[in-house]
């Protein structure tokens, strides 16, 4: 039923119109391997088969996350060390480094959601409006104000950080589903206020010719105008396009290295103490004295605020934004790191960043059936780790429990 439309079938252009042509083997090989498959599946890992766990219970895969997040202070630097010096490698190439900013913009919109959904358990479905209006602020302040990315990115940040608490108002004592139903419509009044406000956002057509950012003045450029020095004239090498490209790589990555740390900094702090408690039951909060309307409008006004810098880099770096850059998949990709990575867990929100974005980038060969074998991975990876890839997360306060031989 599921092979027959989606691979049996084949439109082939003709002088008038169009034909159809059906496949067969389109329609077998897929019912043969789903079939091949859920036997061996059925076979190997049947339902009465427990999983491999250790003596205190916990799975391996909970074993390797729980490792992982406790020597993280070891791996991590050896992880930024690389990402540092990733440009400058042999093997390092312009398609390399688009791909990996590519990768840590979604690790920052990653970061800047997990602290609506991961910290405070607020499902987020619009994430993508913030994105938009961080993207539209910078570009319509640069175009017609002429001002630079520098002045422009803090309030792109302060801008979406305001249409998140507009948002969270009427959000208040929604929960679940509901709460998803209204943020993914929130999502959709963003994109079509930015396709039919055709005097303000230029509509269908987008905005283009945004500025670049320089680097403290210095632009890439081959030719500067007059007064202006270009970056290779200042240092006296020859010009190369790639100097722009390196520069962006290193301008996210140390965006998204400040989200981090503001996000583990500000878990630790009573509001970020308060949102996982929020998260966890809101009647205890409430009992405890605990502001439920100011914990929920902070987590997504600091959630919007780096979905809102994320935007501005992104109409920097392509230099043209439309509507149609921020759809409702985008929302879904960012939500997906976030929950395949492990909600919450900062580290499994780089991992998942690398997985969805890097694994279609490898299918491109496999052309019309990429997205099918990106969709198949996907599922199996949630079925595997329904909780996330590294679901385990170290709690923010440990309360010192009964020693051993007496109280403590």
């Amino acid at each position: 039923m599921l092979a027959l439309p989606m691979g049996g079938f084949e439109t082939v252009g003709k002088t008038v119109g169009l034909s159809l042509n059906i496949r067969p083997l389109y329609i077998i090989i897929p019912v043969v391997i789903a079939f091949v498959g859920r036997f061996v599946v059925l076979l190997v890992w049947g339902h009465s088969r427990p999983r491999a766990r250790s003596s205190q219970g916990q799975s391996v895969m909970d074993q390797v996350a729980r490792g992982v997040s406790t020597s993280a202070v070891y791996f991590v630097p050896v992880v930024l060390l690389f990402a540092v010096l990733l440009p400058f490698l042999p093997f390092s190439n312009r398609y390399l480094i688009d791909t990996a900013t590519s990768v840590l913009i979604y690790v920052m919109l990653g970061w800047g959601l997990n602290i609506v959904v991961g910290l405070a358990g607020l499902l987020d479905l619009g994430y993508v409006a913030f994105y938009a209006v961080g993207a539209y602020s910078y570009a319509l302040l640069a175009t017609e104000f002429g001002w630079s990315f520098w002045a422009c990115l803090p309030l792109a940040g302060v801008f979406a950080a305001f249409a998140g608490i507009v948002l969270g108002f009427p959000v208040l004592r929604l929960r679940g589903d509901y709460l998803a139903i209204v943020t993914l419509g929130f999502g959709e009044i963003i994109r079509l206020i930015l396709l039919n406000w055709y005097d303000v956002t230029n509509g269908p057509d987008g905005i283009s010719r945004i500025p670049r950012p320089s680097f403290f003045g210095l632009e890439f450029t081959r030719r500067p105008k007059e007064g202006i020095e270009a970056f290779h004239q200042y240092f006296d090498i020859p010009y190369s396009g790639e100097h722009r490209v390196i520069f962006l790589y290193f301008l996210i990555l140390v965006l998204a290295l400040l989200t981090n740390i503001f996000t583990q900094r500000i878990r630790k702090l009573p509001i970020g103490r308060a949102w996982e408690a929020l998260r966890e039951d809101e009647i205890a909060c409430r009992s405890l004295g605990i502001n439920p309307t100011n914990t929920k409008l902070t987590a997504f006004g600091l959630g919007a605020m780096f979905g809102g810098f994320a935007g501005a880099f992104f109409a920097t770096r392509q230099g043209f934004i439309s509507p149609e850059s921020f759809t409702f998949i985008e929302s879904a990709i960012i939500l997906a790191i976030v929950v395949l990575g492990g909600m919450g867990s900062q580290i499994g929100v780089v991992l998942a960043a690398i997985v969805l974005i890097v694994l279609p980038e490898l299918g491109r060969a496999l052309e019309q059936f990429r997205m099918l074998v990106f969709g198949g991975a996907m599922v199996a990876i949630m079925v595997w780790r329904p909780r996330g890839l590294l679901a385990y997360r170290e709690p923010t306060l440990l309360l010192q429990g009964r020693r051993r031989g007496g109280a403590s």
